[in-house]
């Protein structure tokens, strides 16, 4: 962890400029590009989807910068393995390499908020929506530190990338309503946990009723894969 806060310290201006060029670029191309005279449930199409690419910025950078540093770490300096053999518990290795996804997570949405209120101050942030970003970037890095530790080649890292990261970027209830979509598809939508962040961030920053039970999936989508991180480290330990 330590180790990363220095890196990050160093290079913070291009860690920030990299992770804000695809949310920035969608903010336009969708907040004000096609969606110029937009209602969304109410809501002018960029108040809406204001908090779904928080949500989106979230998830792609806790993820990014929890598991593709372990996994270089693991499969290509190969010196992960010095972290196991030294005296550290497993939960303290979860937590070390979760927590600079967190950070990073927090400062590229915290950065897209500023932006936001630059261009669109009606968007509101109170503590329901600190309190669901943070566990967003908790749950996102839990499962970046996750696949990190179970992928046996960069090759897997991309296809996880390209078969689940991607897809539930989009069809996650960031970019438009899943009241729109069918029944049957909008409960697959439901099994992502980005579409129940997306809700909770969305609900927060509009003045909805909060859903509560969204929260709770999601934070129970983090135990999941915090237990899920422990026992593939019990695995390679073994």
């Amino acid at each position: 962890m330590w180790v990363d806060l220095r890196f990050l310290s160093r290079n913070w201006l291009k860690t920030l400029v990299t992770t804000l060029i695809t949310p920035v670029l969608y903010l336009l191309a969708f907040g004000y590009g096609l969606g110029q005279g937009i209602t969304v449930e109410g809501y002018s199409y960029l108040q809406f989807v204001i908090p779904g690419i928080a949500a989106l910025t979230a998830m792609t950078t806790s993820f990014n910068a929890a598991g593709m540093k372990l996994h270089v770490d693991r499969l290509f300096y190969r010196c992960f393995d010095e972290t196991l053999m030294s005296p550290v518990s497993f939960f303290s290795i979860i937590l070390g390499k979760t927590l600079i996804g967190v950070v990073r997570g927090l400062m590229s949405t915290v950065a897209l908020l500023v932006a936001c209120f630059v261009f669109s101050p009606l968007t509101s942030v109170g503590v329901l929506f600190w309190l669901t970003l943070v566990s967003t970037c908790f749950v996102f890095s839990f499962l970046g530190v996750l696949v990190a530790l179970i992928a046996k080649s960069h090759q897997d890292m991309n296809v996880f990338m390209s078969l689940v990261i991607l897809p539930m970027s989009f069809l996650s209830g960031t970019f438009f309503s899943l009241s729109q979509v069918p029944e049957a598809l909008r409960v697959v939508l439901s099994l992502s946990p980005l579409t129940h962040a997306s809700f909770c961030l969305r609900a927060s920053a509009l003045g909805q009723p909060y859903p509560w039970l969204s929260l709770g999936v999601l934070l129970g989508f983090g135990v999941g894969f915090f237990a899920l991180c422990f026992a593939a480290l019990r695995r390679r330990n073994l």
